[in-house]
């Protein structure tokens, strides 16, 4: 039984909240390449709006992504990769589930030292995010490592979902794991065609435009 509870625990909190939050962060961005800038603000405006903000932020994000996070990196360490001598599908995600651990990881403290650190330490608000997503996708070498970052991102949880199912005896059999499997390859393409499309979204003229206004006014107030 050692360590069962810490990784059912890791389990649970990789999908709930987590997988919850990945989502809804999905659908807010989406709105950049779906409704534009005034898309994208009505979504973080209406996020920022819920009762209790820093508090679910807290309890459902910083502390389940610190524990999520930090002991995936441990269970990656002391995974025996095996893939070189038994190369079947399983295996095989089963690997590449601990490598886009920790790409997700780095990305993430990434992501949130660019956008909601720099909010916390008062050098943007939350308007300003877009123009920050258009300066980061803008950039060749950015867009590629969002591209890497956001794709490891939903296979990490897609097929981290699957896993779930498994261990805590939702899918039993191997009928209910191949068609549980095809569900969250799907929902990994799916999630990971929104993101990117959001990213092209956030790469338009209208977010650049207001990244030239906030320029002039911190010019002005300098």
């Amino acid at each position: 039984m050692k360590g069962y509870y810490s990784r059912k625990l890791h389990s649970l909190l990789g999908v709930i909240p987590l997988g919850a939050f990945l989502l809804s962060h999905m659908i807010s961005n989406f709105q950049a390449f779906e409704g534009g800038k005034e898309g994208f603000k009505g979504a973080v405006n209406l996020l920022n709006s819920l009762p209790l903000i820093f508090f679910l932020e807290l309890f459902l994000i910083w502390l389940p992504l610190m524990y999520h996070g930090i002991y995936g990196l441990y269970i990656a360490y002391q995974a025996k990769n095996n893939i070189g001598n038994y190369n079947y599908e399983r295996n095989i995600r089963f690997t590449v589930q601990r490598i886009t651990g920790v790409i997700t990881f780095v990305f993430v403290i990434w992501h949130m030292y660019d956008t909601r650190f720099q909010i916390m330490i008062g050098k943007i608000t939350h308007d300003d995010l877009g123009a920050v997503m258009h300066d980061i996708v803008s950039n060749p070498v950015l867009f590629v490592l969002y591209i890497i970052g956001v794709v490891s991102a939903t296979f990490h949880f897609a097929n981290g979902l699957w896993a779930f199912l498994v261990s805590w005896g939702i899918t039993v059999g191997p009928r209910a794991q191949r068609v549980s499997t095809y569900i969250c390859m799907g929902l990994f393409v799916f999630m990971s065609v929104l993101f990117i499309l959001a990213m092209t979204g956030f790469r338009n003229s209208e977010f650049q435009a207001a990244q030239a206004a906030i320029d002039v006014v911190k010019t002005v107030l300098a």
